[in-house]
């Protein structure tokens, strides 16, 4: 498990938010050498027509770098700013477009976890002599010795845990890696950081997606698609009920989500939400509350945190969103290890392609997959 005696530097992922900054100082407070990175992922001035109120809220902007490099002066470390734009971009932002653009809800902030916060920043560590990184994460890891398997475990703070986003890491990456604040709340942690003088105690947390200004997502893909000189596929179409009924036409798939209430732009008298949508067909079907009820579905590209693997059907709590309530279920295998069946106890609802299915054990994270 990972070596908190170990002499070598400790790369901390400093974010210019309370939380990755508490890290890196209780670490420096405790007698770790500790190097502060700060990942450079998006540039704040593309798209300017997206702009809005400017980056209040949105993580990774201009202020948090300067945010993050006060706080390296404040504790006494080295610090740098590292450049990821290209690797975010390929590996986070076009796979975003293509998913939207697909019919898929995806989930942006997994994957810049998965192949860059991760992936990526562990490079980097490599490269300043680091062997270990941290993060602020709000999730724990431990060591279980009786599989010799590094498990994923929730934050105790179950109103800040974020393991829905970390079903990705592999066992190689959280043998370094630390969460040192898993076994904190956030007033905890907002009062470590006074405590150890940092001016960033009381900064709002970050809400948006730093590419994505004002949540507005098909605002982004229309603006990055005519910035990157992409032509986009026609997908305006019908709106229709699951029956086939025609209730009116829409502008395009993309603006859509299964799940979806506000700004269908039909009205029938009675409350209707998306079922589904079909860029092939170019339909967004909709329908009542209950036509939104599934009973399983299976997930893709399944990746085994806590466990090796499924080989018969296992129990488990499963979320399919970040604020859903895990629902008990089994997980069947089907023969492909990156692939298994999801059944619920009872019916959950709004089952989103493209959105993360991960599987507990308690506070286990067993592991997850992408919705198919």
């Amino acid at each position: 498990m990972p070596d908190s005696t170990s002499s070598a530097p400790i790369a901390v992922a400093m974010s210019g938010g309370v939380d990755s900054s508490t890290v890196a100082a209780m670490l420096a407070r405790d007698g770790r050498a500790v190097i502060g990175l700060t990942m450079q992922l998006w540039n704040q001035r593309r798209l300017p027509e997206l702009a809005g109120d400017g980056a209040s809220g949105r993580c990774c902007s201009l202020d948090d770098v300067y945010d993050a490099r006060r706080v390296a002066e404040r504790i006494g470390i080295p610090y740098y700013v590292v450049n990821f734009e290209r690797q975010f971009e390929e590996q986070v932002v076009k796979p975003f477009v293509d998913e939207y653009l697909a019919g898929r809800t995806p989930i942006p902030c997994t994957l810049c976890n998965n192949y860059i916060k991760f992936d990526r920043f562990l490079e980097m560590a490599d490269s300043v002599g680091a062997g270990q990184i941290a993060t602020g994460h709000y999730a724990r890891i431990q060591y279980d010795r009786r599989t010799g398997r590094y498990q994923l475990l929730r934050g105790v703070d179950q109103s800040k845990d974020q393991t829905y986003f970390l079903f990705g890491l592999t066992q190689p990456q959280l043998a370094r890696t630390l969460f040192p604040l898993g076994g904190l709340n956030k007033p905890q942690v907002r009062e470590l950081a006074s405590s150890l003088g940092l001016e960033v105690a009381e900064k709002p947390d970050s809400q948006e997606i730093c590419f994505v200004p004002n949540g507005d997502y098909a605002a982004f893909l229309s603006a990055y698609m005519k910035e990157t000189g992409v032509e986009p596929a026609r997908t305006e179409g019908e709106i229709v009920t699951a029956d086939g009924r025609s209730l009116g036409r829409h502008a395009g798939v993309h603006h859509f989500t299964v799940g979806q209430r506000r700004g269908l732009g039909v009205a029938t008298g009675e409350p209707l939400y998306v079922i589904a949508t079909d860029p092939e067909s170019q339909r967004v079907v909709v329908g009542g509350n209950d036509a939104l009820l599934r009973g399983s579905f299976f997930a893709r590209d399944v990746n085994w945190v806590s466990i090796a693997g499924a080989s018969e059907p296992v129990a488990a709590t499963v979320k399919i969103r970040n604020k859903h309530a895990a629902a008990p279920a089994r997980l069947l295998p089907t023969g492909d290890e990156a692939r298994v069946e999801v059944v619920f106890e009872q019916p959950q609802r709004a089952v989103t392609p493209g959105q993360a299915a991960v599987f507990y054990s308690g506070d286990v994270v067993l592991g997850g997959g992408w919705i198919e």
